[in-house]
């Protein structure tokens, strides 16, 4: 094929696989916040699509063991405990209170305050020694730092339990994403393929977030005639099935997401992730009404600059321009996002070709 088709084709299936991930991530993040307007159990709702994602992974590891011959991993119970527990909490927390925000603040708050949790990641992976120290990433955290503070100052849509919420949601998003990285990158486990990941997170995450549900929602759950107490089964039905819808969305996210990275690069999912959140507040100001002052662009710019400086510094350095630094997921989503796989060295000489066709089908 001449060198001109080729690169089309390939620019052609980047944009397709780009679009694919933004119907998944942007999706997902309106439909809860539309969810919540009438549906006010958040932790039910995270609990409903673990579920969900669980069923699919099971459904999708079996396939996927039929087509390629061989069984899928299956982590002994003192391995599974000691090695996935600490993750699987971390996930849960991060997913059920950004869920649990969407009753108090807007699309364009979350969006903003979502995107510290580079900061959090930055600190965790130099604790976790995943990142070599770099004086290049104190700007990074007083650009999203700042710019996170002027897009919250003299907010008119500003609510504070929410916003806490969310910067918690966020702090644990860093532990979250460096444990993971961590789990993926042990050989040992046979966790590199996200399928399996799924499959044997979401157990744990839902035993994780339980007894939270049980404080907060266990009562109101059962006695709400939206669900337990209904008085006409279509509304149970139309319960189930709005719920599972997004439970859908919070699989196809994880999925769409690997698929973009393993088909192009970590850094075009990096930079996929900044026009999606442009996109995801020009949406929010255009159809939901959210407010915004020139103060709040102008944070939302700079914020931008410290996450795009992020994504530049690592491509420098990865090219062997400096200190090697380990790819990290420098987006985090309101529900299933997964990190940028890396394998060893060793280990990816072995198993490369073998996995990027495994990943295909």
């Amino acid at each position: 094929m001449p060198w001109p088709m080729q690169f089309l084709c390939r620019a052609m299936r980047t944009v397709s696989l780009v679009l694919f991930y933004y119907v998944f991530s942007i999706g997902i993040t309106f439909y809860n916040k539309w969810l919540m307007k009438d549906f006010h159990f958040p932790l039910f709702m995270t609990l409903v699509h673990l579920a969900i994602i669980f069923c699919f992974s099971t459904l999708t590891r079996f396939a996927m063991q039929c087509w390629m011959g061989k069984p899928r991993v299956i982590l002994p119970w003192k391995v599974y405990l000691s090695k996935v527990a600490p993750t699987a909490l971390a996930t849960a927390l991060d997913i059920g209170l950004s869920n649990w925000s969407f009753l108090f603040i807007t699309i364009s708050l979350y969006t903003m305050t979502k995107s510290s949790a580079v900061l959090f990641i930055l600190f965790f992976s130099l604790v976790f020694k995943l990142e070599e120290p770099n004086p290049f990433l104190i700007l990074v955290v007083l650009l999203i730092a700042s710019g996170l503070f002027m897009f919250t100052l003299k907010s008119t849509q500003f609510n504070l339990e929410g916003f806490l919420m969310v910067l918690l949601a966020s702090f644990i998003g860093g532990i979250r994403w460096t444990l993971t990285q961590v789990l993926m990158q042990k050989a040992e486990l046979g966790l590199q393929n996200p399928i399996d990941t799924m499959y044997h997170l979401q157990p744990l995450m839902f035993l994780s977030l339980f007894p939270l549900f049980l404080l907060n929602e266990g009562l109101s759950v059962s006695t709400t005639e939206k669900l337990f107490r209904v008085s006409e089964l279509s509304h149970l039905l139309y319960a189930l099935v709005t719920l599972s819808v997004g439970g859908m969305l919070a699989f196809g996210l994880g999925f769409s997401e690997f698929l973009l990275v393993s088909r192009t690069s970590s850094l075009t999912l990096s930079i996929a992730g900044i026009f999606k959140e442009v996109c995801t507040l020009l949406l929010a100001v255009e159809f939901l009404g959210d407010k915004m002052s020139t103060v709040n662009w102008l944070g939302f710019v700079v914020c931008l600059s410290g996450i795009t400086l992020h994504i530049s510094l690592k491509t420098f350095y990865n090219k062997g321009n400096g200190p090697m630094v380990r790819q990290l997921p420098v987006r985090d989503n309101p529900d299933l996002e997964l990190p940028l796989l890396q394998t060893k060295d060793d280990y990816c000489e072995d198993t490369n070709d073998e996995e990027e066709h495994e990943i295909l089908y």
